[in-house]
């Protein structure tokens, strides 16, 4: 019987560890763990300290787009690869710069947690590593946004809001956390609003003609669709308009939502005439089947806190937006 037990139990660890029969090996990996947009960091301190760490500071802690202050991409948490054992494996995100035998710079999937993302920069001297961080840095940053939405959105999942009424006369479904509630509904006009302790983050969904927005002129269209319908549709205290704040640019990108071509604009927002002012982002997508732009526009009003994950969390709920063109058309 001992014989038998023994035999069973070998063959219950080889099916763990093998994939169909073939070579491949799976592995059961532990949950990765951290705060959205933290960045473990792997590299001794004496690169840390030199020209490498500079250029990792001036590329990962680099101010995000469309905020009222500075705040970096990414809060970086810095160790040695030797204190990179254990419980700091399991991190979601980290970048590993070592000095090596080899020039490579690449991405690896679930390396030692599921989900995780983690990036390794190696090069023969510091000048080859400063090089290779210039060449990749970005690529390597759009990775770990493209990560941390996918896990803002798979929290948010955890309890959502019924929003029937999009579909219905706006023909977009989105997943919202059942935090937020609707401002106003309407026909033509959507606004959800979820209390902070301080402010709010809100979310409005409208349409425009397709004429509204034109391609030589997109960010004038934008900011003048934009402060039209924010001074008709959204009511402030005392007479005053919502409107892009004219001091600061506004960013502006092509993009892609549900497969369709959108704008992305990221800028600052504020109430004339008062002190009132926060982030926003604007997706507008472009719907020729239904002859429109469907604007999707998130923004923040917490004037004593931090804003970059409020801002993330609004970017990673519009980008879960999906349009039903033929229930629209219908």
């Amino acid at each position: 019987m001992k014989n038998v037990f023994l035999a069973c139990i070998t063959l219950f660890v080889f099916t763990l560890s093998s994939c169909d029969g073939d070579t491949k090996t799976k592995r059961i990996l532990t949950n990765s763990v951290g705060h959205i947009n933290s960045l473990q960091l792997v590299i001794d301190n004496e690169l840390w300290n030199g020209p490498v760490g500079e250029i990792i500071r001036e590329k990962f802690a680099a101010p995000t787009d469309g905020l009222p202050q500075d705040e970096p991409l990414f809060n970086m948490r810095q160790m040695t690869p030797e204190a990179f054992t254990g419980f700091a494996r399991t991190s979601r995100l980290f970048l590993h710069v070592t000095i090596g035998d080899e020039e490579k710079a690449g991405l690896n999937e679930d390396t030692y947690a599921s989900p995780q993302t983690g990036a390794v920069v190696e090069a023969l001297t510091e000048e080859g590593l400063v090089k290779l961080l210039e060449e990749n840095s970005d690529s390597i940053i759009k990775s770990f946004k493209e990560t941390e939405i996918k896990e803002r959105q798979k929290r948010t999942n955890i309890q959502l809001l019924p929003v029937p009424s999009l579909i219905e006369k706006m023909g977009v479904t989105m997943r919202l956390p059942s935090a937020y509630r609707f401002v106003r509904e309407n026909d033509d006009f959507f606004w959800l609003r979820k209390n902070l302790k301080s402010g709010s983050t809100n979310i409005i969904v409208y349409e425009v003609p397709l004429n509204t927005i034109r391609k030589d002129s997109a960010i004038a269209d934008i900011i003048n669709m934009r402060d039209t319908v924010g001074s008709r549709l959204m009511p402030v205290e005392e007479g005053g308009q919502y409107i892009t704040e004219g001091a600061y640019a506004p960013y502006i990108f092509e993009a892609e939502l549900d497969g369709m071509f959108t704008y992305e604009t990221k800028g600052i927002w504020e109430v004339k005439d008062q002190y009132m002012a926060g982030p926003f982002v604007n997706y507008a997508v472009m719907d020729e089947k239904n002859n429109r732009w469907l604007i999707l526009e998130g923004f923040v009003y917490a004037p004593s806190e931090e804003k970059r994950d409020l801002q993330f969390e609004l970017i990673s709920i519009l980008k879960s937006a999906k349009l039903k063109t033929a229930e629209k058309e219908e």
